[in-house]
């Protein structure tokens, strides 16, 4: 399986966010962020759609995002471990509410900006490339009490306070920058991505696509600070991606996994090529929506597009306008699709597809034109720990070896890739439910769903196999 085609300086290395990674909620003097309040269980689904019950804590709920796997405190050990990996570049989020707890306010927390220094300096010490993502699903709490959060044309000026103070302050030290991570997903999970609690009756729609315009002109903003503040950076956004197929070829069905497509594109579109996409008037019309803009926001939008589109792919999607064929539903995934007889599945559901990696990354570059960014891919299993403390994850190691393969037909192809941030490259609280078991590292971390266990670090085999993966730059995935 030798390809022999990654660029030199190609970016191996993995990807995390601070929410599901860091722990020491409070610590430090962070804010409580709207991850916070995602607890594990049957509740957490509903919540990160909008129906929160609490803007503070409760009795009696566990929530794993307060300890996570404590990388707050460990993060010197961690980084060890990823450069023994031969690590190129290393995506993480800076957490809003590190740097102003509560999302506003003329002085920023110089512990949480110390934080972020120190990490960033023990990256780079091993030659590491920070990739970092400014909103990574944390929202300060604050935010959404004070001003509904991102409905309020008021974050985007305190988003841009936020991104101008980080990129000042770490302008020397990191060079690749995102905005939004998986910014479409606010369709989806919008108290996820963006803070949104939704009162009965309201049109949520409308609640939806004003907040994405109010993070797609705080996100050409943040373009516009970093390309004046680090001239030599590049920074991009950051597509949750994945093919719709049709299920089969009736037209209905095409149209219907192109308009799909577009969900997401709609985004994209916007911070790519500087403007609305046509197809979106009609949309507007058709669902009752007034996307209320102030003067200037479309040259804003058309003079600080992106410089490169960072995605995250872990499967394709299939849709049908068959009542009959979409009884037959997948579980697991945030996107919903009909259940595709020509690939497989993972343990959560999720359709494994390397050929749609392949294609998707096509499909961005052919619409784009712009270079990609693979800064999540991976496979969310459980693992089992030997009595020797041996973990043997062949089935990770094949997946990734899979859709490594199809990178870089993707590479010959055309498409140009600037680097592959493999999702979890230690184990990390699962954003869509909250678990520990659901594991993608090639680190396993000692903790249960319950917040059990030592928090040690195991090396997997997959850990040995990434490490001669990135040493032969790609040439040998076996």
């Amino acid at each position: 399986m030798s390809i022999s085609i990654f660029p030199k300086g190609f970016l191996w290395g993995g990807a995390l966010a601070a929410n599901q990674a860091e722990g020491a909620y409070l610590e430090g003097g962070k804010g409580l962020t709207t991850v916070d309040l995602l607890p594990t269980g049957v509740k957490r689904r509903d919540i990160m759609k909008g129906y929160v019950p609490s803007l503070t804590p409760l009795e009696g709920e566990f929530y794993p995002s307060h300890e996570a796997i404590d990388f707050y405190h460990r993060y010197k050990e961690d980084i060890a471990l990823f450069a023994e990996m031969g690590f190129k570049a290393l995506r993480i989020s800076i957490s809003w509410a590190r740097i102003f707890p509560s999302g506003e306010g003329a002085t920023p927390n110089e512990e949480g900006l110390q934080f972020y220094d120190q990490l960033f300096d023990e990256l780079l010490k091993y030659d590491i490339q920070p990739v970092v993502t400014l909103a990574h699903f944390d929202v300060p709490v604050n935010l959404v009490e004070k001003y509904g959060g991102w409905r309020s044309r008021k974050l985007v000026s305190l988003f841009e306070t936020y991104a101008q103070t980080v990129l000042a302050r770490y302008k020397d030290k990191v060079k690749y920058w995102m905005t939004f991570n998986e910014i479409n997903m606010l369709l989806h999970l919008p108290f996820l991505g963006a803070g949104l609690v939704f009162a009965e009756g309201e049109n949520q729609k409308q609640i939806q696509y004003q907040a994405a315009h109010h993070q797609l002109v705080a996100s050409a903003l943040a373009v516009k600070a970093c390309h004046e503040l680090i001239p030599d950076a590049k920074i991009g956004c950051m597509l949750a991606a994945g093919t719709f197929y049709p299920y089969t070829c009736n037209p209905d069905d095409v149209f219907q996994a192109m308009e799909k497509d577009r969900d997401s594109f709609f985004f994209i579109d916007v911070q790519s090529r500087g403007e609305y996409p046509a197809y979106s008037k009609r949309f507007f019309k058709t669902n009752n929506i007034t996307v209320e803009m102030e003067p200037g926001d479309k040259e804003i939008l058309k003079n600080h597009t992106v410089d490169y589109i960072g995605f995250s792919y872990y499967s394709s999607r299939t849709t049908s306008t068959d009542p009959e064929v979409i009884k037959n539903m997948t579980s697991g995934n945030v996107f919903g699709s009909i259940s595709n007889p020509y690939v497989g599945k993972s343990e959560w559901g999720w359709t494994i597809d390397p050929k749609g990696f392949r294609i998707t990354a096509n499909q961005l570059y052919d619409r784009y034109q712009k270079p990609l960014f693979v800064v999540e891919n991976g496979l969310g299993a459980i693992d089992e720990v030997t009595p020797e403390g041996e973990i043997y994850d062949d089935y990770r190691i094949d997946y990734l070896k899979q859709h490594l393969t199809e990178l870089g037909e993707a590479l010959e192809d055309g498409v140009e890739i600037i680097g592959y941030t493999s999702w979890g490259p230690i184990d990390i609280v699962s954003a869509s439910t909250g678990e520990m078991k659901k594991r993608y590292g090639y680190i396993y971390v000692d903790r249960d769903n319950e917040g059990n266990g030592t928090l040690v670090r195991r090396k997997k085999k997959s850990f040995r196999w990434y490490k001669q993966v990135i040493a032969k730059n790609g040439e040998d995935l076996e």
